[in-house]
């Protein structure tokens, strides 16, 4: 394990209580490895992000850059949606 520095950290009660209910039912042996795997999961989360940033969004922005013409406006997706919509009603099938 990498080299440990003490923190001290204020929080609210019911995330004290939060955690001190973790140690108790055995999920977890101290209130530092709920911190601990806390902080794990949110740069995962972080990492899962960037990772949707950089291979989704910027590749559909460039696609979008490279022909504007292929891409659809809120109005038309709305107009999309309300006519299928509107299909489904005609032929029973809305639920």
């Amino acid at each position: 394990m990498a080299a440990v520095e003490k923190r001290t950290v204020s929080l609210p009660a019911e995330q004290s209580g939060y955690i001190d209910a973790l140690v108790a039912s055995g999920a977890f042996a101290s209130a530092s490895e709920v911190v601990r795997a806390g902080l794990r999961a949110l740069q995962e989360r972080d990492a899962a992000v960037e990772r949707w940033l950089r291979e989704e969004v910027a590749e559909a922005y460039d696609e979008w850059q490279r022909a504007p013409e292929k891409v659809l406006t809120a109005e038309d997706v709305g107009d999309a949606l309300r006519k299928h919509h509107a299909d489904r009603l005609k032929s029973g099938r809305a639920s």
